[in-house]
């Protein structure tokens, strides 16, 4: 029978208090940014508006989701979202079974690994990146959001430990029921690893949202540009050109920019939840072994 003594019991009590407190002043900023969204003009301009609306009104939300290069840029951020999580751990989970093997079994395992993990170390740069994205006309598209990033060697490796962790005789079984690679891939290492795969897909789903330099660059039309470059140059370039100037001139900025910025944030805060209690562990099973 396990006694908690009397400091651990102490201890328990302050280091929840000290990750309350944390988590609150980590909420604040978020919860005062939906207060200025909900306040009239005046009162965001004058700065009275704290941890309460003042002069509740709705008219930012309406103006927001009235814009169409909002929706557009909103619908983008969505498809490469998904897609760009998708066709990454895909590809991620793939290269992993096969790197997970042993080099009696995957001879040339060595060598596909010095080649990924070099592309950590070196890369091609801005310059080159932004030519081969031109060269194979993928200019103003989503796959050019897509493609660049589609493998993270440091998913890959999180990814191979985790899958080295499985017994060896759970594979030996299936192979012995007449299953193949592909067969045993999906049967038996997707279902035992899916906290490292839910880890995995939120690093991946948090990049794709919030990525914007990438869509500054490559992406010059603003009705195919994602949600993070299009807010990029309403709130850091200060450019409200894409708004209607009448509009504009009754709302106030603050309050406009604070409506799409809470909005941005909104569907990695619905999925963080669902994904966190494979997080921990993901993290820690994974970075056990090479």
């Amino acid at each position: 029978m396990y006694h908690k003594t009397l400091s651990y019991r102490i201890f328990s009590i302050f280091n929840n208090i000290f990750l309350s407190v944390v988590a609150v002043v980590c909420l604040l900023p978020l919860f005062h940014l939906l207060m200025v969204s909900l306040s009239s003009a005046s009162a965001a301009n004058g700065g009275l508006v704290t941890f309460w609306p003042v002069g509740f009104t709705l008219e930012a939300y309406s103006i927001t989701f009235e814009n169409e290069n909002f929706i557009s840029s909103l619908w983008v951020s969505l498809q490469r979202t998904v897609l760009g999580t998708t066709f990454a751990m895909l590809i991620t989970s793939l290269a992993a079974y096969a790197l997970s093997k042993e080099t009696r079994d995957f001879r040339a395992r060595k060598v596909y690994m010095w080649y990924f993990v070099i592309t950590m170390l070196f890369s091609g740069g801005m310059i080159p990146n932004y030519i081969l994205i031109l060269k194979l006309g993928l200019m103003d598209t989503l796959l050019a959001l897509i493609l660049p990033v589609t493998v993270s060697v440091y998913n890959l490796i999180l990814l191979l430990n985790f899958f080295r962790t499985v017994p060896r005789e759970l594979e030996e079984a299936a192979f012995m029921d007449g299953a193949g690679h592909f067969r045993t891939f999906i049967s038996i290492y997707l279902p035992v690893s899916m906290p490292a795969l839910a880890t995995i897909s939120l690093f991946t789903m948090v990049m794709h949202w919030n990525a914007y330099f990438d869509g500054l660059i490559y992406i010059k039309e603003t009705a195919r540009l994602p949600l993070a470059s299009f807010l990029q140059t309403i709130i850091v370039q200060a450019d409200m050109t894409r708004f209607d100037p009448t509009v504009v001139q009754k709302l106030s900025q603050r309050t406009i920019r604070a409506s799409q910025i809470f909005i941005g944030s909104l569907p990695i805060l619905i999925a963080y939840p669902f994904l966190q209690r494979y997080f921990v562990k993901g993290i820690v099973i994974g970075a056990v072994k090479e």
